[in-house]
């Protein structure tokens, strides 16, 4: 369909890539990953035609259209959404209106006439055509993809130029993908997207009819689309077959095959050179010498490329806070006769990696601005517990930013004890690299400030950070280095993030913001889509008054008693009825993905439960050492808190488990 032989393409004196031989053939489902500024988004400019190659050629076969995604910078004027998107199908268009003009004449001409039966074969011709394109569906078509990406019925008809720039990003993906063309090539489609979104462009992907070759640094995303992975890496191009983990599992095979090859090539090039070296005067070796030495000049060297640098951050710790860090009770907000959301009650304690999640519009910001202080309740209460700093990093976040001062000096003010090459070194984390570092902040782009507002809250972040969408603007190195940091961070983290993998690694708990309600889900956002589908407990609405830890303990072992006493009774039943319970195991599958992300659950589940052993251990010794009565109250909250926390993690394991042992 589209290929490229021995292409290779430069900017400036850099190479991008080079001597690349790819074949893209009708059903191709590719994504093309590597570091920033190695050649990805050229790469899809090249097979769109926008950009030429400076070596080798690219052929693309008779009728064969590409529809290319930027980025961003599409800015679309003059329409309603509706007639925007409708606007793709100006071929049918056509031919219905021919169909119409030709029935019109059909009418008026003499049924025995020659020109009667051409016109005729025509429309009938038209008709067929029509129908072979779908042209009585493409209306319902077009709602169907406007709802998937988030617009309600009432933005049909709103003009393309009352919205934002990221929903005329998801106007114009709508369109291509109604489109239809013979090879999807999007630019980071996700960027825009909130989960909802992402979720119904992950299905669209599964059964789009042509090829597609996409960029995205969101790993889930490419698991769920991708049969392949395009590597951009040291100038060359390479292929791996499956999603973003099986090409993380192939490249490390790839580099200890490589790593072997390289060896074993190593020792037969010493041993060749130590008897060349050694018999070389020797007349009666001069033949064994000069075999050798041929044998040397015919070996093509192996090469081991550099590693890439891996960079490890972490954040200074924060002073610790008490145990309930915020606690909404009763809280409402709304704007003006907007409810947003009413009635929530809920805690956040110390060491919570809470996920916001909700569709666009919802009110996760609005909550995250709530708990920040940025925004002010319309009724309810708010407070924060004993000793807690909050951070607060906002989506325009770079607002707040000094812009006559270069990143480095800005930074270095910040974290005055850091040396400039750990400075340099957090700063190429977050992609400022290099000349970068000398930037003036006032020069950056609005993504990349927000990107820099991210690196230098963190250099000495409060104890409860409030992150509203973190990731956007980062590579996956860089999320990598994010995710990392958090994982370790001791405070406590109340997130937004679009991106699932990241939610998937970091979220402790879920708060699901939708129809004018705050709900509550243990876990992680696998964990919150499992329930939400019925494998599970339902979520805690957070409209009823907020729960002791003791409390919660209390419940947890009332509803394991009644579990108890209900065993028998549910065996007899499930023993009765064999063909509901092989439905229920079936209901219970879990496909490869999610059932990987369960174990790696089961696993820091188990860890988090032999530090927490550690830790009562801890306090049951202090306990038994009588110091002062202020301090023995504390230690024994603290103590409290942990068996609660041992408690709730063993129903979790036993849960996690029960599924995964389902899944054998």
């Amino acid at each position: 369909m589209i290929q490229l032989s021995e292409a290779g393409k430069r900017f400036g004196p850099k190479t991008l890539f080079e001597d690349v031989n790819w074949l893209i053939t009708p059903k191709e489902r590719a994504g093309i990953v590597g570091a920033n500024g190695t050649g990805k988004s050229t790469l899809l400019k090249v097979l769109d035609g926008i950009e030429t190659l400076d070596k080798g050629t690219l052929s693309i076969g008779k009728g064969i259209r590409a529809g290319y995604l930027p980025q961003d910078g599409i800015h679309l004027t003059g329409r309603t959404v509706f007639a925007e998107c409708m606007s793709v199908f100006a071929g049918i268009h056509a031919l219905e209106a021919e169909q119409q003009e030709l029935s019109h004449r059909m009418a008026e001409l003499d049924h025995e006439s020659a020109e009667y039966q051409q016109v005729a074969d025509r429309f009938h011709q038209a008709e067929a055509e029509f129908r072979a394109k779908d042209g009585y569906n493409i209306e319902s078509r077009t709602g169907s993809v406007l709802s998937g990406l988030g617009f309600s019925r009432a933005d049909w008809e709103r003009r393309v130029e009352e919205f934002s720039g990221g929903w005329q990003m998801r106007i114009a993906l709508a369109k291509l993908l109604l489109e239809e063309p013979n090879l999807l090539l999007l630019d980071e489609p996700t960027n825009h997207l909130d989960l909802e979104a992402r979720n119904w462009l992950e299905s669209y992907l599964a059964n789009y009819p042509n090829a597609f070759v996409l960029i995205s640094h969101d790993r889930y995303f490419l698991d769920v689309t991708v049969t392949k992975i395009v590597e951009i890496w040291n100038k060359k191009v390479h292929f791996y077959t499956g999603g973003y983990s099986k090409f993380e599992q192939q490249k490390d095979e790839r580099r200890t095959q490589l790593e072997a090859a390289y060896a074993a090539q190593r020792e037969r090039i010493e041993a060749l050179e130590a008897f060349i070296n050694r018999f070389r005067y020797q007349a009666t070796k001069a033949k064994q010498v000069q075999s050798r030495i041929k044998e040397l000049e015919k070996i093509e060297r192996i090469e081991i490329p550099p590693d890439e640098k891996t960079i490890h951050f972490s954040f200074p710790q924060p002073k610790p806070s008490g145990r309930i860090v915020a606690e909404f009770k009763d809280v409402s907000k709304s704007y003006g006769e907007k409810v947003v959301f009413a009635g929530a009650n809920f805690n956040i304690e110390r060491g919570d990696r809470v996920a916001l999640v909700g569709v666009n519009g919802a009110g996760k910001s609005t909550l995250i601005k709530l708990l920040s202080g940025a925004e002010p309740l319309t009724s309810g209460e708010y407070v924060l517990g004993h000793n807690v700093v909050v951070d607060y990093f906002a989506q325009d976040q770079y607002k707040a930013l000094d812009v006559e001062s270069t990143l480095l000096d800005d930074l270095g003010r910040v974290a005055p004890r850091a040396t400039n090459t750990e400075l340099r070194s957090i700063l190429g984390c977050f992609l400022f690299s290099e000349d970068d570092v000398f930037k003036r902040i006032g020069v950056l782009s609005g993504g990349e400030r927000n990107r820099y507002a991210l690196a230098r809250m963190l250099m000495m972040p409060g104890n409860f950070l409030l992150l509203d969408e973190p990731t956007n603007h980062l590579d996956m190195r860089a999320k990598d280095v994010l995710l990392t940091a958090l994982e370790k961070f001791s405070g406590t983290v109340v997130f937004v993030s679009h991106d699932r993998y990241f939610i998937d690694k970091l979220a402790t708990r879920v708060i699901e913001v939708a129809d004018g309600g705050v709900h509550l889900y243990p876990g992680n956002y696998e964990e919150y889509v499992w329930r939400k589908e019925g494998g599970g407990a339902a979520a805690a609405p957070a409209t009823a008054a907020p729960q002791s830890s003791k409390q919660e303990a209390r419940n947890t072992q009332a509803t394991q008693k009644g579990q108890q006493q209900r065993a028998p009774q549910q065996a007899a039943q499930q023993q009765q009825k064999p063909a509901a319970k092989a439905e229920e195991e079936k209901s219970r599958r879990l496909n490869p993905i999610k059932l990987r992300q369960m174990k790696e659950r089961q696993r820091a589940i188990e860890d988090e439960i032999t530090r927490l052993e550690v830790e009562i251990a801890d306090f049951e010794a202090a306990l038994s050492n009588f110091q002062s009565a202020e301090m023995s109250i504390e230690i024994a909250e603290l103590l409290e808190s942990r068996r609660t926390d041992m408690q709730n993690l063993l129903t979790e394991w036993e849960e996690v488990s029960g599924i995964i042992e389902a899944n054998r």
